[in-house]
């Protein structure tokens, strides 16, 4: 699968936003509900480990900081179908990651749909803005 084509006629299809940043990077904005939307980043990466390259799809929620309940996110995670919080470059993020071999369309539209608005609820929750 092409991600970057991929994500850029998904794009189209929801009324989002689709931008090639690099080699490596694709972002999509995505519409979500109260006529808000999320930037969510899109990148094929290599995983040594297990030699195979994996879909790894992030969006930011909010700055760490020490007023984070960082158990009842933990807690949450069992109720997400493919996202998990990580932390990364300083922010709280919602990721999702599964193997480019065997990923199917359908599913990275699930996917994708549950990042942005996963982080769009955290971040409401967390912050009472919208930041990204």
């Amino acid at each position: 699968m092409d991600l970057k084509a991929f994500m850029k006629v998904y794009a189209d299809q929801i009324g989002g936003q689709f931008t090639e940043y690099d080699s490596t990077h694709s972002i999509i904005i995505i519409p979500v509900a109260g006529n808000r939307y999320q930037t969510v980043i899109g990148t094929v990466r290599k995983n040594e480990l297990y030699n195979r390259s994996l879909v790894t799809l992030n969006s930011k929620v909010c700055a760490v900081n020490s007023g984070i309940d960082f158990k009842m996110l933990l807690e949450q995670t069992a109720f997400f179908n493919y996202c998990r919080f990580i932390i990364s470059e300083n922010y709280l993020q919602v990721e999702a990651v599964a193997p480019l071999d065997t990923l199917s369309e359908s599913t990275l539209k699930e996917m994708l749909q549950e990042v942005a608005n996963l982080a769009d609820q955290y971040e409401l929750k967390l912050t009472d803005s919208d930041i990204h």
